[in-house]
């Protein structure tokens, strides 16, 4: 009887023989394993072009929910935003279903992103993303998806449940990462709602998820966690990211200026939104550990332990830090 198997690493090999019949791609198609993670993402060329296949990891996503992935990279592409959009096979479809050994995982053939990451952006680079991620923003405000909305529930207590099945109760940094979500759980239900903008977010967009071909020219890709939520949130994780990789505070206080100054070339930010983005940065943050619990198996324990949790917690309070935010003692 075969072990049961929790993820397993597909053939190269046997990928791009799949992909050149399904894409009619041709005999000399070559597949090579980028990585491993949430996905599992591959290179495909031929003689001509590139593309990324991405493997969604089992039961990571439904089929509707990257359906509609889909068909919001779609409409931006339509728009002219620059993003990574879904290539149909030979058939008009764009997932493919993959019987892998720990069951049904499915696959979708995207464009390459031409250029390189660079985690170092330069504030001109910071400028151009703003812009852009306002033209993502206004061009979606009324797309609603079928996929998560994300709220203060999404956000802060399904994760403390993920936390908590890792992390002893007398961890200090579980007792710190308590109180920090009853905190912004209290600050996200006391949200102006009617003064802050709601559409699809990206919520993962920072340098990681970036191409560059130069400082103007850029592609934004890997939409695995797009929902439905407050558009501010975008703007939120993104400035947190900046102020994880520019330690030098003056840096990231420039590249902070210059990509709000060209988000609001394209859409203006409310006073309520404003106020927010130190709170929204922090809860987006608590949910990403969550994320990171649930994929425990993927990451190992030797990544997911105590040591890894007194880092992202060094991490959170240096924001809170240079933010003035501070948790009241119990």
């Amino acid at each position: 009887m075969p072990v049961p198997v929790t993820e397993s690493t597909l053939s190269a090999s046997y990928l791009a023989q799949f992909i050149a019949y399904q894409y009619s791609l041709g005999d000399d198609v070559s597949c090579s394993l980028l990585r491993t993670g949430m996905n599992h993402l591959y290179l495909v060329k031929n003689r001509e072009i590139k593309f990324v296949f991405r493997i969604y990891t089992l039961n990571w996503r439904t089929k509707e929910e990257i359906a509609e992935e889909q068909r919001l990279l779609v409409m931006l592409k339509n728009n002219q935003i620059p993003v990574s959009y879904p290539v149909p096979d030979k058939s008009d479809q764009y997932i493919q279903e993959i019987d892998a050994p720990e069951g049904l995982r499915y696959g979708v053939l995207f464009s390459f992103a031409e250029g390189s990451k660079n985690p170092r952006l330069a504030a001109q680079s910071c400028y151009h993303i703003g812009k852009i991620m306002a033209r993502m923003h206004s061009v979606t405000v009324n797309f609603a998806m079928r996929r998560v909305n994300y709220n203060a529930d999404i956000l802060l207590r399904e994760p403390i449940k993920q936390v908590h099945s890792l992390f002893s109760s007398e961890s200090p940094e579980r007792n710190f990462i308590d109180r920090l979500a009853d905190h912004l759980y209290k600050e996200l239900k006391g949200i102006k709602e009617a003064e802050v903008q709601k559409g699809i977010v990206h919520l993962d967009l920072w340098f990681d998820n970036i191409h560059f071909r130069n400082e103007e020219d850029i592609t934004i890709f890997d939409f695995d966690f797009c929902g439905n939520g407050w558009l501010v949130m975008d703007i939120s994780f993104f400035l947190h990211q900046l102020l994880v990789t520019n330690p030098n505070e003056q840096d990231y206080n420039e590249k902070a200026a210059k990509f709000l100054d060209g988000y609001e070339t394209i859409k203006k930010l409310t006073d309520e939104e404003r106020r927010i983005i130190p709170v929204l940065s922090l809860a987006i943050m608590v949910f990403y550990f969550g994320v990171q619990c649930i994929k425990f198996e993927t990451w190992s324990n030797i990544f997911m332990n105590e040591d890894h949790f007194k880092r992202y917690v060094g991490m959170l309070k240096r924001w809170m830090e240079f933010h003035k935010i501070t948790l009241e003692e119990h």
